[in-house]
């Protein structure tokens, strides 16, 4: 995995080893720069057929996220607390496990062994998953294994087998290059999977004739390069697809010949179309008909036409029949097969496909075998040497949490996720947690919002440390690579699982547990893996971890071949009983929640171009936030305007399940009558349990997948209040002790937020609204700011009568800590100072000045659109309305230049000539 390459006698020799990239699904190959202790650098593989050398800003990033002066946020050693409200406690590994195992037992041996549970990750890669899978459903006897990957891709699971038969996705990124029509729906890649938006944007250069159509209820940096933009309301997204087939039928687009030969079903849902007129479906919609239109023309009759999408269309109580639909247009069109045709979707993590090929839903098992089948079960049993495998459904994760809630399920294993900042209805997660009578948390950060619930902390290893493989959104099986030792006394998944589960059996009376746990590599876990493949849709019986090292591969690989295949069911031929893909008669239901007088306003969720998930990893890294760096809800300007509210102002926004205080954006990429919130803030960036606090826990019948994309939401003003503002320059540099330091505050204080600003240095920001001082709390926290006003390096400035009260600290000729109360108006060019480090001196006596832009000659950073060059949003505006032109920008400036993320925001900057 490693080669040693020359440098300038360097104090450690230099090393490269091969990995993947640990964020969304386009499982980007990347090269990690080390001397075997430490890692220093990053950058993408060229030779991974995934990115080609490329990388976002996000992987491009990823060293950072492995400084040194990072590992404080790591957990790096087991914590055990006895009492529940007591504090965990540092103790050995044999302790540790000894606990998990006593207390896993008697739960299992008092209320069996449906009363406790496991919730895990698509960041696993696959052989932690198949440890853990297999101690759940073969050593325990439970299905209750679930993970996150519920969340993110089981409606395109079973989309794909209502249809196919098989979880088998059958196109490759390589389409995309042949495609003559891009159909993107429920996803906004340019943000989501920024590398795969490049070959987006390379294809249409490529060929001008390509045609790209874009689906979604917001304007996108995706939207934005479309040829045609639907723009649906919430929820339409069957009734679209179902418009589409009937104007396809009517104008006689679809392919008798391919329905007759290869599909069946198809007059169920010719009937079940024929109520779905252009004008019924424009309305419903909210679309124009000739868009309508246009849009099935193109899809129709284009040599070729790819889907592309994701969570828009599995996020949803209908996220199954979303998924069918789209992929009944496909069938009935007989785009499908060939070159530049078929349906993709696209992996929200790095190893969902992987997750998804050992059975890692409480529903499926090994190698795409399904639990309801009988003889799948039996089939599993011998593989792995057990009696039986229980043929009860597990929960999945809703339900799950309802059943730790109320008590069903005792105890719960957490793995590599945080459902306390990621499931929907965060209330009901907090009672979950609390009720449950034992929480493990296996993670790699001490610092996430699930981890305050432990009451097991295990240190797991994380990107760079970890071996094994993933599987990416096309079926590509990667080989990860471990670059430098596990921190601390971290030890890799799959090998706590092993750890724990031979003792569980151990405990438990069960004679066999070596046999069953027998791994002493990940290796040898893959290969066990491997064989569970045989003569499965997904074989991968051809493949070894040597060949992997050489090159990536895609499956299925059965013994004997050369080659992975790059698309399937070009023959025709699909794995079900008939042999015949099923079409699948879906009709149009509403969202879970509809607005009304109480809650009017559509609330819809997504991602941030620079962050991801969670943002445990991303969330330490300061230069990260500069795209967008506090919680903001985004709003039309007309519905700001009809409450009397502004950008900036604070606003109350209120769901059915609860409700959170955040600051405004006035922006026109939503329609009025709709709000988005980013999905990445937590509780541990701003004030309650986060975002998902408003968001619905109901859930498609068919999937279980929850519709996190959608809830109705009513806004509210506030009064009129003071603002708080704090900023630290981190004197470690990452800021991570001072972050876990203030976070108790973000309880305390309405519409508290806490994030990182900076690019080499972090600095830790945290905002709030304080209507009336309280001069104890500002006491407080000046104390953990270093602000106290005694302190000689610590200016201090306070007015009675306003209530306005500041504090400024200087550490030689730098700006390094403030506070300001009452009165903020300098805080942006005060922040950009803090940023730099540089001389404060001519600036000393404007420190306390109530001045909203900088004195003469002071730049005001802002926004920073290019982050791999930290050019701003107010330098790009400048350069295009002085008559720059966007090639001398990028000449000048290196702006788009480097992970190409920022090129279409350049774009719509370019259009409208910096104004």
């Amino acid at each position: 995995m490693a080669d040693t390459r020359l440098s300038a006698a360097p104090a450690k020799p230099s090393q490269t080893t091969r990995s993947t990239c640990p964020y969304c699904g386009v499982g980007c190959g990347v090269l990690i720069e080390h001397d075997g202790t430490t890692i220093s650098g990053v950058r993408g593989d060229p030779d991974h057929p995934a990115n080609a050398g490329k990388l976002c800003i996000k992987g491009a990033t990823l060293h950072k996220t492995a400084d040194p002066m990072l590992h404080s946020a790591r957990a790096q050693f087991p914590e055990l607390r006895l009492e529940r409200h007591g504090v965990r406690e540092r103790v050995g590994w044999d302790t540790a496990l000894d606990a998990a195992v006593e207390r896993f037992a008697r739960i299992i041996e008092t209320h069996g062994p449906d009363a406790v549970a496991f919730y895990f990750a698509g960041q696993l890669l696959t052989e932690d998953y198949y440890v853990f899978n297999k101690l759940a459903k073969g050593l325990i006897g439970t299905n209750n294994f679930d993970t996150n990957s519920r969340l993110c891709m089981s409606s395109a699971v079973a989309g794909y087998k209502l249809n196919f038969g098989m979880d088998s996705v059958p196109c490759s990124y390589e389409d995309i290059d042949h495609a003559d029509c891009l159909f993107v729906t429920g996803a906004n890649p340019a943000f989501a999977h920024p590398i795969l938006f490049r070959r987006v944007e390379a294809a249409r250069e490529k060929n001008p004739a390509q045609k790209l159509i874009v689906v979604d209820p917001r304007r996108t940096d995706t939207s934005d390069l479309a040829d045609l933009h639907l723009p649906i309301l919430p929820g339409t997204d069957v009734a679209l697809c179902n418009g589409m087939l009937h104007l396809a039928l009517w104008e006689g687009w679809v392919r008798d010949d391919y329905i007759a030969s290869h599909t069946e079903g198809f007059d169920a849902l010719r009937k079940l179309v024929r109520q779905y007129t252009p004008e019924r479906v424009a309305g419903l919609c909210g679309i124009a008909v000739r868009d309508l239109e246009q849009a099935t023309e193109w899809f129709a009759t284009s040599p070729a036409t790819l889907s592309l999408y994701c969570q828009g269309l599995n996020q949803s109580t209908q996220g199954a029949h979303k998924n069918s639909a789209l992929i009944n247009l496909h069938l009935a069109t007989a785009q499908l097969g060939r070159p530049g045709a078929g349906p993709l979707s696209l992996t929200g993590q790095p190893n969902a496909m992987g997750g998804r090929e050992v059975g890692g839903l409480s529903n499926l098992l090994s190698a795409h075998r399904d639990m309801a089948n009988p003889e799948d079960r039996a089939e599993v049993a011998r593989l792995w040497g057990v009696a039986d495998v229980p043929s009860r459904p597990g929960k999945s994760a809703m339900e799950l949490f309802k059943a730790l809630a109320n008590g069903e399920v005792k105890a719960v294993w957490i793995g590599c996720t945080n459902p306390a900042q990621s499931l929907p209805d965060l209330n009901l997660v907090d009672a979950a947690l609390k009720n449950a009578e034992f929480v493990v948390v296996q993670e790699a950060y001490r610092h996430t919002e699930t981890a305050a619930y432990a009451d097991l902390l295990l240190p797991a290893t994380t990107w760079g440390e970890k071996e094994g493989t993933v599987t990416n959104s096309e079926r590509r099986i990667s080989r990860v690579g471990a670059a430098v030792p596990p921190l601390g006394e971290a030890k890799d998944d799959w090998r706590i699982g092993v750890e724990f589960g031979r003792r569980l059996g151990q405990r438990l009376g069960n004679p066999d547990t070596e046999r069953l746990l027998p791994y002493e590599s990940a290796e040898e876990v893959w290969n066990e893996h491997r064989e569970t493949t045989r003569g499965r849709d997904l074989d991968i019986t051809g493949l070894s971890y040597a060949m992997l090292e050489q090159a990536p591969r895609q499956w299925p690989f059965p013994e004997g071949e050369s080659e992975g295949q790059v698309r399937l069911y070009a023959d025709g031929k699909f794995p079900t009983p008939s042999g015949r893909a099923r079409f699948v008669p879906t009709e149009w239901q509403d969202t879970a929640e509809k607005i009304s007088a109480r809650y009017p306003l559509h609330l819809l969720t997504g991602r941030l171009r620079d962050q991801w998930h969670g943002m445990s990893r991303t969330g330490t890294v300061a230069r990260l936030y500069s795209h967008e760096g506090e919680p903001l809800v985004h709003m039309h300007p007309d519905d700001l305007a009809r409450r009397g509210a502004k950008s900036g102002d604070w606003l109350q926004v209120r769901s059915p399940r609860g409700k959170i205080v955040i600051k405004a954006l006035a922006t026109e990429t939503v329609r009025p009558g709709q709000v988005f919130l980013p999905m990445h803030w937590g509780g541990n960036a701003m004030g309650g349990f986060g975002v998902n606090t408003l968001t619905t826990g109901a859930f498609d019948p068919l999937s279980k997948q929850p519709e996190l994309k959608h809830a109705v939401v009513q806004v509210e003003t506030l009064p009129a209040s003071a603002e708080l503002v704090c900023m630290r320059r981190a004197e470690d540099g990452g800021g991570q002790d001072l972050l876990q330091s203030l976070r108790p505050f973000l309880r305390r204080l309405d519409g508290a937020s806490l994030t990182l600003a900076g690019r080499d240095a972090a600095v830790v920001i945290f905002r709030a609204r304080m209507p009336e001082p309280d001069a104890a709390l500002l006491d407080e926290l000046d104390e953990v700011l270093g602000l106290v006003a005694h302190a000689s390096q610590v200016l201090a400035f306070s007015d009675q009568q306003t209530g306005v009260s500041k504090r400024a600290r200087i550490d030689g000729s730098a700006l390094t800590g403030l506070r300001l109360y009452g009165e903020t108006r300098a805080a942006d060019w005060l922040q950009g100072l803090l940023e730099s480090g540089s001389d404060i001196a001519p600036l000393r006596r404007f420190l306390f000045a109530p001045l909203a832009t900088p004195p003469v000659g002071q730049l005001q950073l802002g926004k920073v659109v290019c982050n791999c060059y930290n050019v701003s949003e107010s330098a790009i505006r400048a350069a295009f309305a002085s008559g720059e032109s966007r090639a001398a920008l990028q000449q000048r400036t290196q702006c788009g230049t480097g992970c190409g993320s920022c090129l279409p925001e350049i774009r719509r900057l370019e259009a409208s000539g910096g104004k």
